[in-house]
């Protein structure tokens, strides 16, 4: 479901304009469509014909998508396995600091090797509606500030119920327009769109090597473009917005954290508008992929901060919890009867 079908099923119980976008405006700040402000109240707003319309729609964008389970991590990370309607499983995590991470598809047709999510492929789009349903749950539990579309899924493979979802999200929704990140492996109509948004989302690119033949066997059917050319692209995207690139490296011992590749990266990155974000490898157990040690992962860091790219490491959320992005989904799929159902929604046990 699109965010035009809210609108247009809102238009069908006579609700004008304004009436939608109030209705709207509710239900992307987590509260019930309906819900009067502390200066109004609904029944003096909203016609009667709205009003008496208003439980049916809210149940119907109720299902959209729904909490089923909640998997807290002691970084005050919660990941959130999200229902949708057809009782399909996407996943959201909610982030320290009111940042929120969305799903964009069900699967993802790049199968980057090292990546839970693209083992499966790619099951369906999701649409807009869905999108933003993920915020207007996350804003139930606590606030959202910031949402990055860095969940399940390649933003670029489904980009106008992205862009739609990101549009509303930077008007109706209340969300800075750099605090939106839209992350992508590298899609030449990412460059293209973008910058012709009303709302123009912060960038992050996959970035993982230097070395172009690497790249290709980890993002297998990512779109053919040298890293040398996507930073390119990117850059021009960095300068028009005055905004950084966030470059997504994630680290993977043996194979993109040699010494050889870090000098690359200072080649590459060095006096771009970017900032390079270190995330060491979710290791599960018995994985192909190993993250490296920790002490190694700060030489990194140090090693490129002091020779001119701003680095950082970013911890994935729910390392205890084996929650890297597509595990929990993963998880709950093979293993139904560990989730315990609570008051609707449940938690994990082990």
């Amino acid at each position: 479901m699109r965010i035009s079908d809210l609108y247009q099923q809102l238009a069908r119980t006579g609700a004008k304009e304004v009436h939608s976008q109030r209705l709207m405006r509710m239900w992307l700040q987590g509260l019930p469509p309906g819900s009067g402000t502390r200066r109004q109240k609904s029944e003096d707003f909203l016609p009667l014909a709205v009003r008496e319309a208003l439980p049916g729609l809210e149940d119907e964008w109720q299902r959209l998508a729904r909490v089923h389970t909640q998997n807290p991590g002691e970084d005050g990370s919660n990941r959130l396995l999200v229902e949708l309607a057809d009782g399909q499983m996407v996943e959201s995590v909610l982030l320290p600091r009111g940042g929120l991470c969305v799903s964009s598809q069900l699967g993802c047709a790049v199968g980057c090797i090292f990546c839970m999510t693209g083992r499966s492929g790619l099951l369906r789009q999701l649409g807009s509606a869905e999108i933003v349903a993920q915020v207007a749950i996350a804003r139930r539990l606590r606030a959202v500030n910031k949402v990055v579309f860095m969940g399940m899924g390649e933003p670029a493979h489904n980009l106008d119920n992205v862009l739609e979802a990101i549009d509303l999200l930077g008007t109706m929704g209340g969300i800075g327009h750099k605090q939106l990140v839209f992350s992508t492996v590298g899609d030449m109509r990412v460059f293209e769109r973008l910058p012709q948004q009303r709302v123009k989302p912060a960038l992050a690119l996959s970035l993982h090597s230097t070395n172009g033949a690497l790249r290709e066997r980890l993002l297998p059917k990512a779109p053919r473009i040298s890293p040398q050319a996507l930073v390119e692209h990117a850059e021009v995207y960095a300068r028009d917005g005055n905004y950084p690139i966030q470059y997504q490296w994630t680290l993977l011992a043996g194979i993109n954290d040699s010494q050889e590749e870090m000098d690359a990266l200072i080649h590459l990155l060095k006096g771009k508008f970017a900032i390079l974000n270190i995330i060491p490898y979710n290791s599960m157990e018995n994985d192909q992929f190993q993250r490296p040690a920790t002490e190694r992962t700060r030489q990194i860091m140090r090693y490129l901060h002091s020779n001119g790219v701003l680095t950082k490491v970013r911890d994935s959320a729910g390392q205890e919890i084996d929650g890297g992005c597509g595990q929990l989904r993963a998880r709950a799929t093979a293993a139904p009867r560990n989730t315990r159902v609570i008051s609707g929604e449940s938690s994990l046990t082990e």
